[in-house]
């Protein structure tokens, strides 16, 4: 159809004239409202987005000292932040000749792990970032998916004995 044609034909039918596919030979057009197709598209990106879960990285950081009590409240935040489905990076700072006693980081890290196993999962095994031990849990997954091996326990369970092991 000639251009000038359905250009006629848009203003009579109150619409826009709509290139739909340009690169087509010839380039195809559409009569359609311009806003409602923006609108529509526009909805349709919010409920895309509406879908989506960003998760978060938290850090929680130690002292390779640290009480047991203090141990414990830091560890309820923990058990928090992974209920919000959030990552968490634990820290362990060593100052001075701290630095020279790394097992105790390495066990602190480890304790919080044993507490914390039904419900997380080990992604990034602890490791030394300047004068940090950190490593980073995540949530642990429900469903187990068919044909895998060994249910996401038993994974983090067999994690979380190699950092034990790690330690020795």
């Amino acid at each position: 159809m000639d251009v000038a044609k359905a250009l006629q034909l848009a203003r009579d039918a109150d619409v826009d004239l709509v290139e739909v596919a340009p690169n087509s030979e010839p380039p195809v057009c559409r009569l359609l409202d311009y806003g409602k197709l923006l609108y529509l598209a526009s909805k349709k990106e919010r409920e895309s987005k509406k879908g989506q879960r960003s998760t978060e990285q938290k850090e929680v950081r130690f002292r390779p000292n640290i009480g047991t009590h203090d141990l414990d409240a830091k560890t309820r935040k923990i058990r928090e932040f992974i209920g919000d489905g959030s990552k968490v990076k634990l820290t362990v700072r060593f100052r001075g000749r701290e630095a020279a006693h790394q097992q105790l980081g390495l066990s602190v890290l480890k304790r919080v792990a044993d507490e914390l196993k039904d419900e997380v999962r080990l992604e990034r095994p602890p490791t030394m970032e300047g004068r940090a031990l950190s490593m980073v849990l995540i949530p642990a997954l429900v469903k187990t998916e068919k044909g895998e091996e060994g249910s996401p326990e038993e994974k983090n369970q067999d994690q979380v004995e190699e950092l034990a092991d790690a330690k020795t």
